[in-house]
């Protein structure tokens, strides 16, 4: 059955409010042919999300209409494999538990500069091994930070995490393990990186769109060797021992006005 993800704003709820409208769709679900699985509260930026399996996205809207009456701002079809790398393990509290659990997650992008380059001149096979090598050393970042691994881009991999500075603290293991490979390595190379951070939903409905985006994008506009940061990424890791410097606006392909943003020191 096809599996749904929806967007409440919902200022001024308690956690306790979000579980008794949840208890309340549960209630009625079966008459839609619905079932709800889990939901994702933020008591700070005040929004929820649903997941919900049902036959169509308005089946799923059915339930709330009947069960309280608090419709969701945008809702989206997803898929399992997805929305589990992005959004890691559900929660499961027995229903009409209140608790709280902020979907916001960051998205980390690899790249191996000149790529390209690199295969027209050592050839396919040496190429490959040093993806081979990239591979190693950012899944091991991943595990060592509990990142995701959501898929791998051909000459990169792209990641998700459950916590910003986790996120921060595997590209400054990346890039560490890269100098240090690279200090006796025959044929050096490099990486750039960019880390964004964001809610599932992006404002035109698409999943993870605009953190995506914006994460591929500052990591294409990276200096080799470098790890460029959104302002969400930068705000969302104040008190942490990272360190962030402000860089100049860029220009990002997609995006209508120059985007700041910060390098993260790691050497």
């Amino acid at each position: 059955m096809p599996l749904f993800l929806d967007r409440h704003h919902v200022p001024g709820a308690t956690a306790e409010d979000v579980a008794a409208a949840h208890t309340a769709d549960v209630g009625v679900q079966a008459g839609h042919d619905v079932r709800y699985l889990t939901y994702w509260f933020d008591a700070d930026a005040c929004t929820v999300f649903c997941l919900a399996e049902g036959p169509n996205a308005k089946a799923v809207e059915d339930v709330h209409r009947e069960a309280h009456g608090l419709l969701a701002a945008s809702i989206v079809e997803v898929e399992p494999g997805p929305v589990q790398a992005f959004l890691g393990a559900f929660p499961t509290h027995p229903v009409g538990t209140a608790y709280v659990a902020a979907a916001v997650r960051a998205v980390l992008f690899t790249d191996i500069c000149g790529s390209t380059e690199l295969t027209q001149r050592l050839g396919d096979r040496a190429s490959t091994e040093l993806v081979h090598e990239h591979d190693v050393i950012v899944r091991g970042a991943l595990l060592a930070h509990s990142g995701r691994e959501v898929k791998h881009t051909g000459d990169g991999i792209m990641a998700s995490f459950d916590l910003v500075s986790q996120a921060v603290e595997a590209a400054i293991d990346v890039q560490r393990s890269m100098a240090a490979r690279n200090a006796d390595a025959d044929t050096p190379f490099e990486l750039r990186i960019g880390i964004s951070a964001g809610e599932p939903l992006a404002d035109d409905g698409d999943l993870f769109g605009a953190t995506v985006q914006l994460a591929a994008r500052l990591c294409a506009a990276s200096a080799p060797g470098g790890i460029s940061a959104s302002v969400a990424v930068r705000e969302l890791c104040i008190g942490k021992q990272l360190g962030f410097e402000p860089a100049d606006p860029v220009g990002l392909k997609g995006f209508a006005e120059p985007t700041t943003c910060y390098e993260v020191r790691w050497a």
